[in-house]
């Protein structure tokens, strides 16, 4: 595959004034659709670099993965005077700007995402992290990248699974952002999940330009309007403990949590129903793989889901936050506690429904 984005990259480092010495994260889908190709460039241009191969999991984002890195790092003799590229997903890119971050107490970080979940969010914004197993990204860093380089014609080596918990991300921004957006992203959903032109890059562009913007107004989550971009996040980070952070998407979680979090919006009288149904009609587009919701969410007992939904990182003075809609493309931060039984209340409504839904 020939892609624009990694041509000339030595003049594109010289322009930022990055090293030419550069640790290649890769994991191992990457690693064997693109990477003979990204080194070969590399070489071409006098780079020097030291390449980087991780299982291409969820589970791979942990110390002792982490650990296993910054050894071969040491060993090839890695100091301050290099970068790291990570390519890959989102996987890749939390674990390659968490070494980064604290390599050498840092070194720079340069983004090249392969999947529309990491094009779209994950790669932008500088929150870099690993797991613990008692939950989702409680360890980590802020390391903004010096580059995030997007090239959407890497999508199309994605299988449709992928496709769908990228989509997750970008229909998210339509939530809390933009509403003429979600109505684009409404209309052309199908467009967009077969990729075509040009309604994939303008969503891609579109997410990227959002995210971007939250963040420079709130790069540390100090002011709660990054934390809008955590919206449905709650509920899917409990729901990607239950599932040992192996056998549920974060897209597919994300989608279950902003069915939730619509709900939850409802019920407490800040949506209206027009809204909501509006909402949950962009919602049942998204598939699934066959039993997965069964099993990851609709054979869940709420209050475990709920007690799973305490280890998530966005909690504050033991207390659950959540992002919820005044309306469509207008979110915000609801600061009080919420009692467990609107909360409860919530995730049933939302096994019903997509009950409904899976038996029609």
């Amino acid at each position: 595959m020939g892609t624009p984005v990694i041509a000339g990259l030595g003049e594109l480092f010289k322009t930022h004034r990055l090293s030419k010495k550069t640790v290649v994260l890769f994991d191992e889908h990457t690693r064997r659709l693109f990477g003979d190709e990204l080194l070969r460039k590399l070489n071409d241009e006098g780079f020097h670099w030291t390449e980087l191969v991780i299982p291409a999991r969820e589970a791979s984002k942990s110390f002792s993965v982490a650990y296993r890195l910054y050894g071969k790092m040491i060993e090839a003799d890695v100091d301050r005077s290099w970068n790291l590229l990570a390519m890959g997903g989102g996987v890749v890119g939390d674990l390659g700007g968490f070494i980064a971050a604290s390599y050498f107490r840092g070194i720079p970080v340069i983004q090249l995402p392969t999947t529309l979940l990491a094009m779209t969010d994950s790669s932008i914004g500088g929150k870099v992290a690993i797991n613990h197993p008692l939950g989702k990204n409680l360890i980590g860093f802020f390391h903004s990248p010096e580059l995030v380089l997007i090239d959407t014609s890497y999508l199309t080596t994605l299988p449709r699974r992928e496709i769908y918990a990228g989509m997750a991300e970008v229909v998210k921004y339509g939530f809390i952002a933009d509403e003429p957006f979600f109505s684009f992203l409404d209309l052309h959903f199908a467009d967009i999940i077969e990729l075509k032109e040009p309604y994939i890059t303008e969503a891609v562009k579109k997410s990227a330009f959002i995210k971007d913007e939250v963040v420079k107004k709130d790069f540390r989550e100090t002011a709660g309007l990054r934390a809008t971009l955590n919206f449905g996040h709650t509920f899917a980070h409990g729901l990607e403990k239950l599932a040992e952070y192996r056998h549920l998407r974060h897209g597919e979680a994300v989608t279950i949590g902003m069915f939730c979090a619509l709900l939850l919006s409802h019920n407490l009288g800040y949506l209206d129903r027009e809204s909501l149904d509006r909402g949950l009609s962009l919602l049942r587009k998204f598939r699934f793989p066959k039993g997965l919701l069964k099993r990851r969410f609709l054979d869940i007992d709420s209050g475990l889901l709920l007690e799973s939904m305490f280890s998530d990182k966005k909690k504050l003075d033991k207390k659950l936050r959540f992002v919820l809609l005044k309306k469509l493309g207008e979110a915000f931060l609801l600061e009080e506690n919420i009692e467990d039984r609107h909360v409860l209340k919530a995730i049933s409504d939302g096994q019903a429904l997509f009950s409904s839904k899976s038996s029609r």
